[in-house]
């Protein structure tokens, strides 16, 4: 691959506006970006971080003010236009084809020819070398439907990364990264910082900002708070920039382990082909268990297996003290158990349709007297943006048009919307920021507090340590070990998980 050594570029916004319709979501934004930095920006959910971003990145257009790239003013029609101009962004939502192979995503629109021919070769040599760099272990005609989240990951870095970026934008390019593949990234975000690209690193999980930073730039409601030197800020300080007030403790205290009762919930020898094998777990009434383990361990695949959604067999599952045999997505529902998957945009939400359809779609049997009342599912979505903190200027809009955490918080409403017995929640907190991470914790704490058993699946150690009160723990399919509150810590889980215990 050809050097990603390039000329870097310096940013001015110059009062930036933009508005959706009658909503304004941006208000007169105002700074600049030396060249050849690190940038960390920050915000809450809504606070207008991506919009910004993709309006630098052609993405957006601009209602009014200017950008200025090395002193020119510069407003692309595309994002095609962009990348030509050294400008990419490596988006918070997938954008590639999945029916296509890593190669054909890694050259979509920009394909590599001999004569009149595609040239296959060179392009999937070219793209052994970007997935070299950012450490995925796959074929480049290998299909991206057949990748896991984390391995998706990957490959949208590895396709910003071929087009020789002179400015990278990056939009929680860690959500779904493992601590190995964190590492990874960071060392590659150095390389690509020495070798004088431009960075904008846009994340909710401020320690990684503070980290890989040079200065940060705090936006909350469309409007720019602050921009200081990293060094300047804690990230405790961060966060109360972030929010507008002081943060208190992000975890709830924990409440005993409940040791008394039947389980909610009670799995014996899951098989999950190719993913699991013989896992045994059970969830009690009041209950926080966590999964932990690498990319690859079977954590999803395993619950997603218990659903129906992947061929299993199991000796014997007990939900709200019956057995269950017929396992489907429906009959979950019908039972009790709700699933909210780390995937939100191709499994999360129908983000096509509107807030109303995706909150009540698995409930609907509710609104049905004997037709679908509207009003009341208009009653329910009113209250459930309030209750969750779903933060929009109208509530008559597409999923799609909703901030990535905002996307998280509607789904996980419609997970509870049902009133589940137990609820299992892949990576609850992804894409989430800082204040809303917290909301989310108490109120997983309010479930368990009110007799729900409650199942986290998160690649965050810290979220598990914090809030669980057992932590299960995966390696190649098998469940290794189950660690109590007073055994939790991170040494303990990552050497269960890489087998070096």
């Amino acid at each position: 691959m050809p050097s990603l050594q390039s000329a870097p570029l310096a940013i001015e916004f110059s009062k930036v506006a933009k508005f959706f319709g009658p909503v304004q979501v941006l208000h007169d934004i105002s700074f600049d970006l030396e060249s050849g930095k690190i940038f960390g920006l920050v915000g809450e959910n809504g606070a207008g971080k991506s919009t910004l971003m993709k309006i630098l990145a052609g993405y957006e257009t601009l209602t009014s003010g200017a950008i200025f790239l090395d002193g020119h003013k510069t407003q692309f029609t595309g994002s095609r236009q962009a990348e030509a101009n050294g400008v990419v962004m490596i988006h918070q939502e997938f954008s590639l084809a999945e029916d296509l192979t890593i190669a054909q995503n890694i050259f979509l629109g920009r394909e590599l020819r001999r004569g009149w021919l595609l040239d296959d070769v060179a392009m999937e040599r070219e793209t052994r070398l970007v997935l070299d760099l950012v450490g995925l272990d796959a074929k480049p005609d290998t299909r991206v439907v057949d990748l896991i989240v984390a391995e998706r990951q990957l490959v949208e870095i590895a396709k910003a990364l071929s087009r020789k970026a002179k400015l990278l934008i990056m939009d929680e390019p860690t959500a779904a990264l493992t601590p190995a593949e964190i590492e990874r990234l960071f060392a590659l975000i150095e390389q690509l910082h020495a070798d004088g690209v431009t960075i904008l690193y846009i994340s909710h999980k401020l320690e990684e900002v503070k980290r890989i930073s040079h200065e940060i730039v705090v936006m909350r409601d469309g409007r720019l708070i602050e921009k200081r030197p990293t060094s300047s800020l804690s990230t405790q300080q961060m966060a109360n920039l972030m929010v507008g007030r002081e943060l208190a403790d992000v975890y709830p205290i924990k409440t005993p382990w409940p040791e008394a009762g039947a389980p909610l919930l009670a799995v014996s020898h899951l098989n999950v082909a190719g993913w699991a094998s013989e896992v045994s777990f059970e969830v009690r009434a009041g209950e926080i268990l966590g999964f932990a383990g690498l990319v690859g361990s079977g954590r999803t695949e395993l619950f997603e297996g218990l659903l129906g959604l992947r061929a299993s067999h199991a000796a014997q599952v007990i939900l709200a003290g019956q057995a269950w045999e017929q396992r489907t997505p429906k009959e979950a529902v019908r039972r009790g158990l709700s699933y909210l998957s780390e995937d939100r945009k191709n499994k999360g939400l129908h983000v096509h349709l509107g807030l109303r359809e995706n909150l009540t779609l698995m409930a609907l049997e509710r609104y049905l007297k004997p037709l679908l009342s509207l009003k009341n599912e208009r009653i329910a979505l009113a209250r459930a943006a309030e209750e969750f903190d779903i933060r929009t200027g109208s509530l008559d809009i597409p999923a799609s048009s909703l901030s990535g955490g905002n996307q998280q918080k509607l789904a996980l409403a419609k997970v509870l919307h049902p009133q589940p017995k137990v609820v299992v929640l892949d990576e609850p907190t992804r894409g989430v920021d800082v204040g809303a991470k917290r909301d989310i914790y108490f109120l997983i704490q309010g479930l368990a507090a009110k007799g729900h058993g409650v199942v986290i699946i998160s690649s965050e150690l810290v979220e598990l340590i914090g809030l669980c009160h057992r932590v299960a723990v995966m390696r190649s399919g098998r469940l290794v070990a189950t660690l109590g509150a007073n055994e939790l810590n991170e040494q303990a889980l990552i050497s269960y998980a890489t087998g070096t215990h």
